[in-house]
């Protein structure tokens, strides 16, 4: 089986604050009413409810999973739900009230349908949701168990683990397949193909080129609005943290910098970029995954730092040649990451920060020593670098919320990134500590990680910081 799973499903257009806490659930629970729907057995249920396992049990309130839960029992889907309608769907819930089942069929529904079972641990993944429906008589119409397994892909419990869960493309007959970075490596060499040039040769075995183009350029839309939005944004996010927003407040202190005549400071911008999509991340705003959304904010950074201040001196400043970079930056870093989460793993509950966060880092490492002019041999150096320095990062979100330490996480990584693209573009590509080594350290650190550093908020500082 080929690592390669299409940009358009590792890259998916969501809401926050968590791709496999809000996104997974969301389809999770979506795809159950829809089921119930298509099955033709809709009009019997009188009654839903929904059982939440293990780290989505344990930190499922600070990350909005249940209102996910109900948002996607109504029938929405991530890519096109307003985020005001999962945010409180489930907080502000007036018990009894009717609940649209696919958006059509009514069932009374309390806040109580949703329980949690933090201590539950499935054996397939941290990561469970069991979703059911009753007749009139109490007898189940269907239970389907559910594993969020990060990035906001799902699959059903007792299915192939190497099923792509809700993306399109598992079955794919890819052009180019490829099972680590050496094969990767070695198609790239053969075919004389940089690794951007495989991936869209890959994305073409589903879409026309135009559309390929045309969808990558929609993601980066998304990414540079969610940065845009952050940056404009003001006040506290939501929660007992009451963490204030820093993004508003750095860009007008750098444009204010700016407008006296002082130097550019891309280093600060870049650590607002990241900022600034983390805090709309938290908001539970527009977000792109990237791999996560826990680490949204690092790609949309490093590839707004190019964007901005890298692409005019290596292309022509026309909107259309930077488009093309980033195209080059979203494809290759696609490879890159389909690695990640064929090897190892981008889930927080399943491998710590490391599989979130590292990720992220090593494919916007690998982006932008691509767009930067790097060899392919550079570009995985990149990678290597960017993840190597992330293994054994733990997940310890304070109170369960994706805000400390996760927001300056994700810009402390998007200089890291930076700086590994810069040391592998130094270089020749040669290196002696492989991406396939680290990929798979990452993977065995994630199986000996104990599970109170892994998205339960049972460890770390998540229990030595005090909740206001």
């Amino acid at each position: 089986m080929s690592a390669y799973v299409s940009a358009f499903e590792l890259f998916s257009i969501g809401v926050g604050p968590s791709s496999s806490h809000t996104v997974g659930p969301l389809r999770a629970a979506r795809a159950f009413a829809v089921g119930l729907e298509a099955g033709g057995r809709l009009p019997e249920v009188v009654r839903v409810g929904c059982v939440l396992y293990g780290s989505l049990g344990a930190t499922g309130i600070g990350h909005g999973t249940p209102d996910a839960v109900v948002a996607g029992l109504q029938g929405h889907a991530p890519e096109t739900v307003d985020p005001d309608v999962v945010r409180a769907a489930w907080t502000s819930w007036t018990d009894g009230s009717p609940l649209l089942l696919a958006g059509r069929h009514p069932v009374p529904f309390s806040r109580g349908d949703v329980s949690f079972e933090p201590r539950t641990r499935l054996p397939e993944h941290p990561n469970a949701m069991t979703l059911s429906a009753w007749d009139a008589a109490g007898d189940l119409v269907a239970s389907d168990t559910y594993l969020s397994v990060g990035g906001g892909f799902i699959r059903r419990a007792g299915t192939d683990a190497g099923a792509r869960g809700a993306g399109a493309s598992g079955d794919v007959a890819w052009p180019y397949r490829f099972s680590t970075a050496a094969e990767l490596l070695e198609l790239c060499e053969r075919e004389g193909l940089s690794i951007a040039g495989l991936a869209r040769r890959n994305e073409e075995a589903l879409r026309p080129e135009a559309e390929v183009a045309a969808g990558l350029d929609a993601i980066w839309d998304a990414m540079a609005g969610c940065v845009d939005a952050g940056l404009r944004a003001e006040g506290t996010l939501p929660g007992m943290l009451r963490v204030r927003r820093r993004a508003g407040t750095m860009r007008a202190q750098l444009e204010e910098a700016e407008a006296a005549g002082g130097r550019e400071l891309p280093g600060e911008w870049l650590g607002a970029f990241a900022l600034a999509v983390n805090e709309e991340n938290a908001s539970g705003g527009r977000v792109v995954t990237a791999p996560t959304n826990g680490a949204a904010g690092i790609l949309p950074a490093v590839a707004m730092y190019w964007w901005r201040f890298a692409a005019e001196s290596r292309l022509a400043s026309e909107d259309l040649d930077r488009r093309r970079g980033i195209r080059r930056f979203l494809l290759t870093a696609t490879a890159l990451g389909s690695l990640f989460k064929a090897n190892a793993s981008i889930s927080g509950a399943e491998g710590g920060c490391q599989a979130e966060v590292g990720s992220a880092c090593a494919m916007a490492a690998g982006g932008l020593t691509a767009v930067m002019g790097g060899s392919s041999a550079q570009i995985e150096n990149a990678a290597e670098i960017a993840m190597e320095h992330h293994l054994g990062l733990t997940c310890d979100p304070v109170g369960g919320l994706v805000q400390i330490p996760c927001i300056e996480r994700n810009a402390i990584a998007a200089s890291t990134a930076v700086t590994a693209a810069r040391l592998a573009l130094r270089g020749d590509g040669q290196h002696y500590v492989s991406l396939d080594a680290v990929v798979e350290t990452m993977r065995q650190t994630g199986i000996d990680m104990s599970h109170k550093y892994k998205e339960t908020s049972e460890g770390g500082l998540a229990v030595n910081v005090v909740e206001c």
